[in-house]
């Protein structure tokens, strides 16, 4: 956890906001580790409600519910990852397929080939294989829907930042903010900070419980002004309009609540400051419930189950429907967007993208 991010993001308890209370800010109450501009071991305090929060690895966790989260991926942030190759794939015969260590294991290899692979020089392709940068390309013509940014952001906060690589692309288009990735994967975030220090390490997924580590140094620009929290995105821990610019890539249908996470974002972003949303659609019982979905279901009715329409109304239907303070700038319904599974599966998606203005609410 930056020294500078910690300040400039302010963070809040997130316990005291989720139970409506004024959220208090967080405080650093014990530093074990630190360097000159991060800290690497420490515990966060809220004076108020007395919650504790716990900085390991250099990643702050502050969310509402830190004991569910660490009872289910506490486990990410205390494996290797100097395991001998042999020994690993060997763990992961042992354990099997759909398994805590094969998803987790799975998840490293979407995100970090998407996000990676393009400087590791020993990854080869053929010509009908999948290009990584998915999310680096969806982040650009996000920008350029979004238009002209007057003033220039300071602040720039990406919700669902997962391997971290949009995260770094956001600092490289403003050499003026800090950008801070929130996500809630631990692994992940634990791939995103490292390649921030220069090393990118994942599991690449061949087939079936079949992985190659990849581990290969990286020199990111932009990296000394990102940082990467754990963090609810529909519970975002930092006071109201924080962020000059939020942006939530295929997250949408990854939550919970969806209308939550757009609140969320709402709250967390500046007056006069944009909002950048991408999703397929993809819903998931899993992840949200069914009847939380925005479209995929009830095609009864006159707008047939879209999720473009049901976004719409959120985003700018009839008042006492919509989230207010929100403004569409420009919107694009098929953005194409592909997902590695493994090296003879990718999934193919068509994104919506949706750029929006965060208005100013007459009281």
């Amino acid at each position: 956890m930056k020294f500078s991010h910690f300040e400039a993001f302010a963070p809040r308890c997130p316990v005291c906001l989720r139970a409506g209370r004024q959220p208090h800010g967080l405080v650093i109450a014990h530093v074990a580790e630190r360097t000159d501009t991060d800290v690497i071991v420490a515990t966060l305090h809220c004076p108020d409600c007395q919650h504790e929060y716990p900085v390991l690895d250099g990643i702050p966790v502050i969310v509402p519910e830190l004991a569910t989260l660490l009872a289910e991926r506490g486990i990410e942030l205390m494996l290797r990852e100097d395991l001998d190759p042999q020994l690993e794939g060997l763990l992961g015969d042992a354990i099997g397929p759909d398994s805590w260590f094969d998803a987790m294991r799975q998840v490293q290899s979407t995100y970090g080939w998407d996000g990676y692979a393009d400087l590791d020089p020993e990854e080869t392709g053929r010509a009908e294989d999948p290009i990584p940068g998915s999310a680096r390309r969806c982040l650009a013509r996000l920008l350029a829907l979004a238009g002209p940014f007057e003033p220039t952001p300071r602040r720039m906060l990406d919700v669902g930042c997962a391997a971290g690589r949009t995260s770094f692309a956001l600092a490289q288009a403003f050499p003026q903010a800090l950008v801070l990735g929130a996500d809630i994967h631990l692994g992940l975030l634990r791939l995103a900070r490292n390649a921030g220090l220069g090393r990118v390490s994942y599991p690449r997924r061949r087939i079936g419980l079949v992985y190659d580590r990849r581990r290969f140094d990286v020199a990111i620009d932009g990296a000394d002004r990102t940082d990467f929290w754990a963090c609810d995105a529909t519970c975002l821990p930092l006071p109201t309009g924080r962020a000059d610019l939020c942006l939530a890539l295929n997250l949408l249908d990854c939550v919970s609540n969806p209308r939550q996470l757009l609140e969320s974002l709402v709250q967390a972003t500046s007056e006069n400051g944009r909002i950048l949303l991408a999703t397929p659609y993809d819903w998931s019982t899993r992840a949200t419930p069914v009847t939380a979905w925005l479209g995929g279901h009830s095609q009864r009715a006159s707008h047939g189950g879209s999720g473009e329409a049901f976004l719409q109304a959120l985003l700018a239907g009839p008042q006492g429907h919509a989230i207010p303070g929100l403004k569409i700038l420009a919107q694009q319904s098929n953005f194409a967007w592909h997902t590695r599974l493994h090296a003879r599966s990718a999934v193919h998606y068509q994104t919506h993208l949706v750029a929006l203005h965060r208005q100013i609410v007459s009281a």
